[in-house]
């Protein structure tokens, strides 16, 4: 049997998303006895001439049943022979864009109706949108209603050209389209012969078989602390969910933001000790000696994590009142709340076009990307790079209301650690400046020391030192910051270009790494097979891979000191 799948159905009103549910529960024989007589005999007084109302099954309030639309999120736990499936049926009506978007943040796919009889209409468009700022990337479309157009194929794929456009206008991926009735059944647990035209999977099937893992991929082990257990003197935990990765007994993790290290001394799941858990799973970690670690805190190892101060994110603004930028608001990530402020509004997006307007204000459901800064530095991350650290949400500080929820597109400010001076900075880019370190032979001691005279931070445009006292470089050349993932390109002594080093193009110049050795590349080639064996040599295989690809004495000597 397949893993979960989380999913959501989503379109505008009345495009049939309860009734689809309720048909494949009611088809896939997942109700008990009193609830199918109970279905029958509410649909006699039902709109549907007595025929069986599938929607029942699942609009539970009698308030929506009376205005015939779904109000709140109704979710649904069933399982067929392939696979389990958690389902949130979700409103349509653009008034509760809010309670649609909730049943997002959980989802891993989205089922997204279009009327047959319509096409893709403006709401369809902002539940796409909504849906991928709410981090799905696996989307169904069902074209419903295909008995009121005659089941025509032309129909369809006229629709279908629409969704085409819709997904190139929303960045949408791993897409299908299904034609289906939800009403008479058409499509949705198995396969039609009203639509015999049509050669791909019904419904029911496609969902018991596609493989949504591939966009929950994330680097290295983090764990956000939610709470820190002391029963007694003896005994410290830190306690929380494994959001990525595997943690073993022994293995050397560090806390942010105080990038303090120890090593993990138990690992408790429920109530026994093991060796190592899993992405996923809630446990009790506790460390060899005593680091500063309270709730909001991560545990985290080779996952790249940093604190910021500042962050850009695209926002789903839910209050009724406009965002008013200056205004303070508590802002939660991951498990950290804390004070922040709305300081700008980059842009707003027109969930029609996606089009990028200026604006200073925005109302209930718009879609913005603006600015925050925090208190003080917390852990965040991209989304894209980490989910939990990605995905925010910002709470009214009088009414403790939900403003808005939102994922972080940019980092900035970035708390670096004690010992770490960055010299190559922009926007979300850190750079170590250890090419700007003095090696130096102590004739007292009779050994090497190092000094690292970093006095500011570099950007584009600036000109740095390329000569020192135990260093002297080209005035042109490349900087390959393995260890910060960094590219800094020089010219005429003046940094031209600051980027990631994924995706930097070798530009025949001299290449040297973080410390100022240099980097024997010489094309695209080399540069892809330098970042690979980088990443495999790990710690025990760092000699190996210097004495490869890096020289020392080529920019560099040790001076008497």
């Amino acid at each position: 049997m397949k893993g979960l799948l989380k999913f959501i159905t989503c379109g505008s009103v009345d495009d049939g998303k309860s009734t689809l549910i309720g048909h494949i529960l009611y088809d896939s024989k997942l109700l008990y006895t009193d609830q199918e007589k109970a279905l029958e005999l509410d649909s006699k007084v039902g709109s549907r001439s007595g025929k069986i109302d599938y929607s029942l099954l699942l609009d539970g309030l009698m308030a929506e049943r009376e205005q015939g639309i779904t109000i709140d999120v109704a979710y649904r736990y069933f399982t067929t022979d392939h696979r389990s499936f958690i389902v949130a049926d979700t409103p349509g009506h653009e008034e509760y864009t809010r309670n649609m978007a909730v049943g997002a943040s959980f989802a891993d796919l989205a089922v997204i109706l279009v009327d047959a009889s319509q096409g893709v209409l403006v709401q369809t468009r902002r539940h796409a949108r909504i849906c991928r700022l709410m981090g799905i990337r696996h989307f169904v479309f069902a074209v419903n209603k295909m008995d009121l157009v005659g089941y025509s194929e032309d129909v369809f794929n006229k629709i279908k050209v629409q969704i085409a456009e819709l997904a190139q206008t929303h960045s949408l991926s791993n897409i299908q389209v299904i034609p289906l009735s939800a009403t008479e059944g058409d499509n949705v647990t198995i396969k039609s012969k009203n639509i015999a035209w049509y050669q791909g999977p019904a419904l029911l099937e496609y969902l018991e078989n596609v493989d949504t893992s591939s966009s929950a991929l994330e680097k290295g082990f983090y764990m956000p602390v939610q709470r820190v257990s002391r029963p007694d003197r003896t005994f410290r935990g830190f306690q929380g969910q494994i959001e990525s990765g595997t943690i073993r007994v022994g293995d050397v993790i560090k806390s942010l933001p105080s990038y303090e290290k120890a090593s993990v001394k138990s690992i408790l799941y429920t109530n026994r000790n093991v060796e190592e858990a899993h992405a996923g799973e809630p446990v009790t970690i506790t460390l060899d000696r005593e680091v500063d670690v309270s709730r909001g805190c991560v545990l985290a190892r080779d996952a790249s994590i940093g604190s910021y101060k500042k962050i850009k994110a695209s926002l789903l603004w839910m209050d009724d009142e406009p965002l008013s930028l200056g205004k303070d608001y508590l802002v939660k990530i991951g498990t950290k709340i804390i004070p922040g402020t709305l300081t700008k509004i980059d842009y707003a997006i027109d969930v029609n076009t996606g089009a990028h307007l200026e604006t200073e204000s925005i109302s209930k459901n718009g879609i913005a990307v603006c600015e925050i800064v925090f208190a003080e530095a917390i852990v965040v991350d991209l989304f894209e790079k980490h989910k939990t650290l990605g995905e925010l949400i910002l709470i009214d500080i009088v009414t403790h209301a939900t403003a808005a929820c939102g994922v972080v597109e940019g980092l900035y400010e970035k708390q670096l650690q004690s010992n770490e001076k960055a010299a190559f900075v922009q926007g979300e880019r850190h750079g170590r400046g250890e090419i700007f370190e003095e090696f130096f032979y102590d004739t007292a001691t009779l050994s090497v020391v190092k000094q690292q005279p970093v006095k500011q931070h570099y950007t584009v445009g600036d000109e740095i030192p390329t000569a020192g006292e135990s260093y002297h470089y080209p005035d042109d050349f490349d900087i390959i910051i393995l260890r910060d993932s960094i590219a800094v390109k020089v010219r005429g002594k003046r940094i031209a270009e600051i980027t990631t080093a994924e995706e930097y193009h070798y530009g025949n110049v001299p290449v040297i790494n973080g410390r100022g050795f240099e980097i024997k590349v010489h094309s695209d080639e080399d540069v892809k097979q330098l970042l690979n064996e980088y990443e495999k040599a790990g710690i025990a295989g760092r000699e190996e891979f210097f004495r490869k690809w890096a020289s020392f004495n080529t920019y560099r000597k040790v001076v008497l000191h």
